[in-house]
C-alpha cells in the first residue's frame, strides 16, 4: 500500500506531460476517460485520478462505483503517475478526487511533520490542506510502506529492524519506485532518522514485479514494498521493524476538490470507508497483481458483493 513529498514547487500550477507509467501503458491528463463513467468534463461528473500502481487504481474504481451507485456521475483517469503529478492535477482542476494515504500525503504537504497516529494525522492534514481541497475521513484500510528483505538476507546480516541497516552502510543495494529516492519515507528519512546509507539505489516500481523480482534474485537486498502485498508473506520475506517511527500511519483517505465534496459524495465514500478493511484491500491487490485481473473488474465485483453497488 503504497503507497507515496519533498519535491520543491510540486504544488505549482503547471502543464503536465505525458507519462510513461510503471505498470504499463502510456497516459496523461488528456487521456480519454476509462469506461468506468461518463466523459471527462461533463457537467456534474466527478473525475477520479489515480497514481501509477495497481492498488491506487483499484481504489479509484471503487470510488467511482460507489459514487455511481449513489446516483452520481463518475469517471476514472487511471495510472497518471506519482503524487508529484496527481496532486497538482487535483489543484488545477484536471481531476476532482484522489485516493490518498494519510502519512505520506502529510509529509508531501509538510516535510517537517512529525504526526504518526491516525487521529493526529487527520487533524494535521485538515490544517495543511491547500486552498480548494478537502480531506475526508479515512477508511478502515491501511497500506504502509515497508522495507523488506529476504529471510536469507535477514539471517546473513542479522537484520530485524531499520536500525540494523546502519551497520552495513555502503554495502547494500536498495530498490523501489524512483520517487522514494527523494522522499522522507524513503532514502531521505532512512539517512536522517536511522543513519542508513546504501551502496546504490535501483529505480524500479511500486511494490510491483520489478522490485519483487530484484529482491528474489538478489539484485537488491532491501526493497520498498507495501504492507498489503500478499507476496511478502507468500515468499517468507521479513518486514524490518521501525522502532523510531519513520513510517507514519497510512490509512486510505479520499482527497477531493472542496466544490465537489457534497453530502451525497461524502455519504457514498463513507460507506466504502467502513467496508474497506486492510484485509479486503490486500485481497483486491492480489487479484490484480497475482491473478492478473483488471482493476475495474475487481472493483466492480467487490462493491456488488458488499452491497455497495447494483
Amino acid at each position: 500500500m503504497n503507497r507515496r513529498n519533498l519535491v520543491a514547487g510540486a504544488l505549482a500550477l503547471a502543464v503536465l506531460p505525458v507519462l510513461a507509467a510503471c505498470s504499463g501503458g502510456t497516459t496523461s491528463l488528456n487521456t480519454p476517460p476509462s469506461a468506468a463513467g461518463s466523459a471527462t468534463g461533463a457537467s456534474g461528473t466527478i473525475v477520479i485520478g489515480t497514481a501509477n500502481f495497481s492498488e491506487n487504481q483499484i481504489l479509484g474504481y471503487l470510488y467511482a462505483d460507489v459514487l455511481k451507485a449513489a446516483g452520481l456521475e463518475a469517471t476514472v483517469k487511471p495510472n497518471l503517475g506519482s503524487r508529484e503529478i496527481v496532486l497538482p492535477a487535483l489543484q488545477n482542476g484536471d481531476i476532482d478526487l484522489l485516493p490518498e494515504y494519510q502519512g505520506n500525503l502529510l509529509l508531501y504537504l509538510d516535510a517537517k511533520a512529525t504526526e504518526t497516529d491516525v487521529d493526529a494525522l487527520q487533524k494535521a492534514l485538515a490544517a495543511k490542506m491547500p486552498k480548494g481541497l478537502t480531506i475526508l475521513p479515512p477508511a478502515a484500510a491501511e497500506d504502509a510502506d515497508v522495507f523488506t528483505v529476504t529471510k536469507e538476507t535477514a539471517t546473513k546480516y542479522g537484520l530485524a529492524s531499520l536500525d540494523d541497516l546502519a551497520k552495513y552502510n555502503g554495502k547494500l543495494v536498495f530498490g523501489g519506485p524512483p520517487e522514494v529516492k527523494t522522499r522522507q519515507v524513503g532514502l531521505v528519512g532512512l539517512k536522517q532518522v536511522y543513519g542508513v546509507e546504501f551502496k546504490a539505489f535501483k529505480a524500479l516500481d511500486a511494490s510491483g514485479p520489478l522490485v519483487k523480482g530484484a529482491i528474489k534474485n538478489g539484485d537488491v537486498q532491501v526493497g520498498n514494498l507495501f504492507s498489503t502485498d500478499v507476496d511478502i508473506a507468500k515468499n517468507g520475506w521479513v518486514m524490518l521493524e521501525d522502532p523510531k517511527k519513520l513510517i507514519p500511519a497510512q490509512r486510505v483517505v479520499p482527497l477531493i476538490r472542496t466544490d465537489k465534496a457534497t453530502d451525497q459524495v461524502k455519504s457514498a465514500l463513507a460507506k466504502l470507508n467502513t467496508a474497506l478493511t486492510t484485509e479486503e484491500l490486500s485481497k483486491l491487490d492480489s487479484l490484480v497483481d497475482n491473478d492478473h485481473q483488471d482493476p475495474d473488474t475487481v472493483a466492480a465485483e467487490w462493491t456488488k458483493a458488499h452491497g455497495l453497488s447494483s
